[in-house]
């Protein structure tokens, strides 16, 4: 069984963490985020550690307890340092193109997809295969990159579509005569 709520959260200088009833704000560099806890941890602010404990011995307040200090810890990451997801695309044609707010995916399909990108994200296409998504909230980037990724999947026999730049696509062997 993970204890990863055992271990306290470090608050980096230049991240001002506030506590105030449930609610968690972190303010940093990168902006401004915030979450409500429940009732079921406690939440313990010394100097620039954060310490996260069940509030009692329930099986809900043990899975919250990892829950709620990973969640911090996301808020403090985002605010100082950001989350960057990379992705790729393989094809040919296949190509994308940040236009103003929007990102224009071509795909193979009879239409370009156009995807608006969410305020508090920055979208770059180093390349026309290569875009690169990144913000300080951890499940926006990767809700955004994964509505990406949807647009058209990898498939394993030639490997064209979009894949995250770290995943492996396991390809299988074609048809035999």
């Amino acid at each position: 069984m993970s204890r990863v709520g055992k271990n306290a959260v470090s608050v980096p200088s230049g991240v001002d963490l506030k506590i105030e009833g449930r609610t968690v704000t972190a303010k940093g560099k990168l902006g401004e985020l915030s979450f409500e806890t429940t009732e079921e941890v406690e939440l313990v602010h010394e100097e620039d550690k954060v310490t996260v404990k069940p509030a009692n011995d329930t099986k809900k307040a043990r899975a919250l307890w990892g829950t709620t200090r990973a969640r911090i810890q996301n808020l403090v990451q985002g605010v100082s340092e950001g989350f960057t997801k990379s992705l790729e695309i393989t094809g040919v044609g296949y190509r994308a193109a940040v236009q103003g707010n929007n990102l224009n995916l071509q795909l193979g399909y009879s239409h370009d997809i156009n995807y608006p990108i969410p305020e508090g994200l920055k979208v770059v296409c180093e390349r026309p295969t290569a875009v690169a998504v990144s913000g300080a909230d951890k499940q926006l980037v990767g809700q955004f990159a994964s509505e990406i990724r949807k647009a058209r999947g990898p498939e394993p026999y030639k490997g064209k579509g979009v894949r995250y730049a770290d995943e492996v696509i396991l390809r299988k062997e074609g048809k035999k005569k």
